[in-house]
C-alpha cells in the first residue's frame, strides 16, 4: 500500500469498553481530545497504547515501511494499566496523564525498561545509562507513557554525508506524504511518527535545524526551545566553567553544548505548548538551565487566535530567502509569501525586508568547526559515563574503529572507506565527502584552545549582537519570519535562540 493512499483514510481508534463506541482520528486527535476521552471513560490508556502499537505495526516495518520507530517499550501496557487505575482512584496528574509519547534515540530512558539509547548506532547497542534524561523523568512524573524510541540521522547527522533520516540501526526513515521522499534532518523519526499518527507527541533534539526542518517537511509543529530552557541532563554533556569540567550533564547524546536543546514535536501548537510546559525548567544536573525561569508558566495560556494583531514581524530576505544560496525549491518561498499575507490579514505588521546586518558573514563552516571541537569532548564524556557498553567502545576514536570494522551495519550502499580521508580531512573542503568525515575531523581537533574560544566568540557576536538582536532592535520587531528549511536555522542555532516551525494548514 502506498503512503499517499494511507493518508487518505482516517484512522479510527475504537474503545473497547462496554459502552457506546467512540471513535478518534489518531492522525489529528489532540492531547485535549485524548484526555477528554480518558476522563469520560470512553476509552482507557491501555486502549490508547494498543491502538498506537497497532499503527506502528502497520506502517513502520510493513506496508509503507516508514522506519520511524526503532523500538517500543515492552512495559507500556503495564504502565498504562497502572495510570488508568490511578486515574480512577486519585484523578489525573496533569493534561499528559496516560498519553503515549515517543522520544528520539539520543534521549536516555530507564535501562530496566529495556529500550536502548544509541543515537542510531550499533556501537552503543546494549549500553546501559546510569539514569534517564530529566525531560523524560518530568514527562513520567506528569503521567505520560514513554511508548518508544524514534529513528534519526545516525549520531544526529554528525557523521558526514549520510541521507537525512538514515541510521545503522533504523535504516532509512521516509516522509509519509510521498513515498521515499526526504524527511529532513536528525529528528526525522519523531516528526514522521507524529505526522502519521504513531503518537500524539514526540521529543526531538536540535543543534541546527534538527527539530525545525523535519517538523516543516512532515507538516507538524516543532518547537526548538532556547538553549537552557529544557534540560539535557541524561545525555552526553558536561557542565563547564571556562574549559574545566566541573559537573555532569550526561543524559542526551550530544553534539554541541552551546546549541543542543530538547523540544516537542506535535500535531498542533497547543499540544507542543502543553508538553513544553512539562519539560521546561531548571535542573541542578545541567548548569545551562540556570538561566531558565525558576517557575515555568503554563505556555498554553498564551495561545490566542488574535495574537498576531498589533505584532511586528521582520522578513530577513538577504541570504536566507535566496533560493540559490539556501538550496530552496521555489515553491517554499512561494508558500512563505502566502503565509506573510495571511499574517497581515490576522492583524500583524510585516516589516519587509528586515535583514540581519551580519547575514553575509555568518559561516556554516565556522559553526560546524566549533561544534566538532565540542563533540569530541562531549561524546567522550557521555560514553565514559555509561554504566556498561557491551561493544567496549569508550571514545570517539573507538566509534570510528567500530564503524570501520562493521561496515555492513554502519554504512549504506555506496560507501567509501573512511580511512582514505584520515590525512586529507584536515582540509575543511573534505567535510562533506565521507560518511564519517565529521567524526574524523572531530577526532583530530585539539580541544578548547585559543582558536576555539575566538571563533566561538565571533560566531556568537555575528548571530546575536550583529544578527538577530540587532535586527529586532533596529526595526522594533517581535519576531522574525523565515521559510522552514535546514539552511535558515543557522543564526538561531549559533545564538541558542528559540524557533517554532508551524504547519502548512495550521490548527491550534
Amino acid at each position: 500500500m502506498r503512503v499517499t493512499q494511507i493518508l487518505l483514510f482516517p484512522i479510527f481508534f475504537y474503545a473497547t469498553q462496554a459502552r457506546p463506541l467512540d471513535k478518534i482520528d489518531l492522525y489529528e486527535a489532540s492531547i485535549a481530545e485524548l484526555q477528554s476521552g480518558l476522563e469520560n471513560a470512553h476509552f482507557t490508556s491501555v486502549d490508547l497504547v494498543k491502538a498506537y502499537l497497532r499503527r506502528i505495526d502497520e506502517v513502520n516495518h510493513r506496508g509503507p515501511k516508514l522506519n520511524a520507530i526503532l523500538e517500543t517499550n515492552k512495559h507500556a501496557l503495564e504502565q498504562a494499566h497502572a495510570l488508568d487505575k490511578e486515574r480512577k482512584l486519585i484523578g489525573r496528574r496533569s493534561p499528559l496523564h496516560g498519553i503515549p509519547v515517543l522520544v528520539k534515540d539520543t534521549i536516555a530512558t530507564l535501562a530496566n525498561e529495556g529500550m536502548n539509547t544509541t543515537a542510531g548506532s550499533y556501537a552503543l547497542l546494549g549500553s546501559v545509562v546510569r539514569d534517564e534524561a530529566t525531560v523524560v523523568a518530568k514527562l513520567r512524573k506528569a503521567g505520560a507513557i514513554i511508548l518508544g524510541k524514534t529513528n534519526l540521522c545516525g549520531w544526529s547527522h554528525v557523521r558526514g554525508d549520510l541521507p537525512n533520516g538514515w541510521s545503522g540501526r533504523g535504516g532509512q526513515t521516509t516522509n509519509p506524504y510521498y513515498p521515499g521522499s526526504d524527511p529532513c534532518s536528525s529528528s526525522s523519526g519523531s516528526a514522521v511518527a507524529v505526522a502519521i499518527g504513531l503518537a500524539a507527541v514526540a521529543l526531538g533534539v536540535e543543534s541546527n535545524g534538527s527539530i525545525i526542518c523535519p517538523a516543516s517537511f512532515n507538516n507538524v509543529v516543532g518547537i526548538k526551545p532556547t538553549v537552557g530552557l529544557t534540560s539535557r541532563a541524561g545525555g552526553a554533556y558536561a557542565a563547564f566553567v571556562g574549559c574545566n569540567v566541573v559537573g555532569s550533564e550526561k543524559l542526551v547524546v550530544p553534539l554541541s553544548m552551546h546549541q543542543d536543546t530538547v523540544g516537542p514535536i506535535a500535531r498542533s501548537v497547543a499540544d507542543a505548548a502543553a508538553v513544553l510546559t512539562v519539560m521546561a525548567g531548571q535542573d541542578h544536573r545541567g548548569n545551562f538551565t540556570s538561566t531558565a525561569p525558576s517557575v515555568i508558566p503554563d505556555y498554553t495560556q498564551f495561545l490566542d487566535r488574535d495574537a498576531m494583531r498589533g505584532k511586528r514581524f521582520g522578513v530577513p530576505r538577504k541570504v536566507f530567502m535566496n533560493e540559490t544560496l539556501m538550496r530552496t525549491h521555489p515553491s517554499v518561498n512561494s508558500e512563505s509569501e502566502k503565509a506573510l499575507e495571511r499574517i497581515k490579514q490576522l492583524g500583524g505588521t510585516i516589516v519587509d525586508p528586515a535583514d540581519l546586518p551580519s547575514a553575509e558573514e555568518m559561516s556554516y563552516r565556522q559553526e560546524e568547526w566549533v561544534a566538532l571541537v565540542q563533540l569530541k569532548i562531549q561524546l567522550n564524556a557521555y560514553i565514559k559515563n555509561l554504566a556498561y557498553v557491551p561493544t567496549n567502545v569508550s571514545s570517539l576514536a573507538d566509534i570510528l574503529a567500530f564503524n570501520d570494522a562493521h561496515r555492513d551495519l554502519e554504512e549504506p550502499d555506496g560507501y567509501e572507506d573512511q580511512s582514505s580521508y584520515l590525512i586529507s580531512i584536515c582540509d575543511p573542503s573534505y567535510l562533506v565527502n565521507s560518511y564519517d568525515c565529521r567524526l574524523i575531523f572531530s577526532e583530530l581537533t585539539q580541544g578548547y584552545n585559543s582558536s576555539y574560544h575566538e571563533i566561538l566568540r565571533q560566531n556568537q557576536i555575528l548571530a546575536r549582537d550583529r544578527g538577530i538582536d540587532a535586527t529586532l532592535k533596529t526595526y522594533g520587531l517581535d519576531a522574525l519570519l523565515l521559510p522552514s528549511n535546514l539552511n535558515t536555522t543557522l543564526p538561531a542555532a549559533i545564538a541558542g535562540y528559540p524557533m517554532v516551525s508551524g504547519k502548512l494548514f495550521p490548527n491550534f
